[in-house]
């Protein structure tokens, strides 16, 4: 059972790492192991994300209240639908089958057995690599208004890597846009928009789970997800405006020294590399 004070570590850990490139999920999971707690679990994890996607939210509010009104009336609306915030309503709905279909289809897997260093140490490893190739190789010209059809599924399908503890949901879809051509800032904001109706359609169907069986309690997994709100929304803010004149390079870095990290560690037994069953 997660206590209280491991429900503000976590919290902090969840916000600080949900929008960085650098997987909140592997975080959460090296964190428990080291201070010797128990795997928060993938239940644990997915409520705590509903805190940094209402950062999001409220964060994007104006935006994303634009695009809802505009695709709700580009729907009896024929003229409205060329317009980009009515398109950007069907690019998040199609952008979002691609993670909503294989996160039922390996459930069982993602909470299970994908709960494991080793596959955290080689997807931080290899996912920070390919998040340095698309940020030195792309072009950085399209913005969100060139978003079509075959991008957004395309940055659905990278999105649905993220079902993989160690890969990031953000770095995944930030990879993804990269490599389409897309500008750090327009594929850095596209990831957010995208990653909310999967997030909270996972967290409200976990939030089931809490506090039954091994899953934390209702009260500290309801804490850990304040601050995770908290936390999360100073991070949007902050890299936004990082990755208006920086690149994706120190994050990059930061995966692969953490992922060999990580590989040493559970070598030497310091982490317990098992995964859930």
């Amino acid at each position: 059972m997660i206590s209280w004070f491991e429900a503000v570590v976590l919290g902090l850990v969840q916000g600080l790492t949900e929008f960085l490139p650098i997987s909140s999920s592997a975080h959460l999971l090296i964190i428990s192991q080291l201070f010797g707690w128990d795997d928060p679990g993938a239940a644990f994890t997915a409520v705590t994300q509903i805190g940094t996607e209402l950062a999001v939210i409220i964060f994007f509010r104006r935006e994303i209240w634009r695009i809802i009104s505009t695709w709700v009336r580009s729907l009896y609306t024929p003229a409205l639908r060329s317009d980009i915030d009515a398109r950007m309503g069907w690019y998040v709905i199609i952008g979002t089958i691609p993670i909503a279909v294989l996160g039922v289809l390996f459930q069982d897997q993602i909470e299970t057995v994908a709960r494991n260093l080793w596959l955290v140490s080689f997807t931080l490893i290899f996912f920070g690599i390919v998040l340095g190739i698309a940020d030195k190789v792309g072009r950085k010209t399209e913005q969100i208004e060139d978003l079509n059809f075959r991008d957004g599924i395309l940055y659905g399908i990278g999105q649905a890597f993220a079902l993989i503890p160690g890969v990031s949901r953000s770095g995944a879809t930030i990879s993804t846009g990269l490599f389409l051509g897309y500008t750090r800032e327009a594929a850095t904001r596209y990831a957010f928009l995208l990653a909310i109706p999967a997030v909270m359609a996972s967290g409200l169907f976990e939030a089931t789970k809490i506090g039954q069986g091994p899953t934390p309690a209702w009260g500290p997994t309801i804490l850990a997800t304040v601050i995770a709100f908290v936390v999360g929304y100073l991070v949007i803010a902050w890299l936004l405006r990082y990755i208006a004149t920086n690149s994706y390079m120190p994050f990059v870095v930061y995966r692969i020294v953490l992922g060999v990290l990580v590989i040493v560690l559970c070598s030497v037994g310091v982490l317990d590399a098992t995964p859930l069953t």
